[in-house]
């Protein structure tokens, strides 16, 4: 027999995780990816995800904040501090819709931030979007050295700093790889956002700065290398 064409390869679907603990919530977002293609997982409290997390990693978490059990703030935070679950992007759906609550999210890490209501075929874009950027085999093969103690492996998707491995979300690390591809150039806040985003994620002003505060701090003595020029957006200078 021959080999089988790319079209009879056999596609895994993705497996995402859910956590609501508004049944209705739960299941109108689980259907609708579901019928996008993906696999899904339900719980409704952050107890039932850390339970399936010690068997079984996901693609990507959609995460209520809200919950009975534990704040989904917490959860957020304490994987992104776990290195066996930092990679997981995570996605906050939630009817804090503050801009201090959105804020928050992203420094503790999370890949995108959705309010509820939200419009379920939005909530699908936004999922394949944050997919995308954190698909490792999307990763040009090359590795990057800024200022001799910055390395960037944008094939297997690390950083290290002073030979230190630095544990970056997917955002980070695609926003740092945009930064280094050209020495020295300003990407404005509207570059960066159209790179990282485009057009299928509603941001907030300070998205860029609160990515940028977090990625200095995480890369400790190389964060200096990230420019601020006022007015205008930042750049990479050694």
């Amino acid at each position: 027999m021959g080999k089988a064409t790319k079209s009879q390869e056999v596609e895994v679907k993705k497996l995402i995780a859910i956590v609501d603990d508004e049944l209705d919530i739960l299941d109108l977002v689980a259907i609708n990816l579901e019928k996008s293609g993906f696999k899904t997982a339900k719980f409704e409290d952050a107890s039932g995800l850390l339970n399936f997390l010690e068997s079984e990693i996901p693609d990507l978490i959609v995460l209520d904040l809200m919950l009975p059990d534990i704040d989904g703030f917490d959860v957020c935070k304490n994987l992104k501090k776990n290195d066996g679950f930092s990679s997981i992007p995570i996605i906050m759906l939630t009817a804090k819709g503050e801009e201090t609550d959105r804020i928050l999210g992203l420094e503790f890490g999370a890949d995108d931030y959705i309010i509820k209501p939200f419009s379920p075929r939005e909530l699908v874009a936004r999922v394949k979007a944050v997919l995308r950027r954190s698909d490792p085999k999307q990763k040009e093969k090359e590795v990057l050295i800024v200022g001799k103690i910055l390395k960037i492996d944008t094939n297997k998707f690390e950083v290290y700093v002073e030979n230190k491995k630095i544990d970056l979300t997917s955002t980070e690390f695609n926003l740092l790889k945009l930064l280094t591809k050209r020495i020295g150039w300003v990407y404005s806040r509207n570059q960066i956002l159209d790179h990282l985003w485009g057009n299928e994620k509603i941001v907030i002003d300070r998205t860029v700065d609160v990515h940028i505060k977090n990625l200095r701090e995480k890369l400790g003595p190389a964060g200096k290398f990230i420019k601020n020029i006022r007015s205008v957006g930042y750049k990479i200078e050694e």
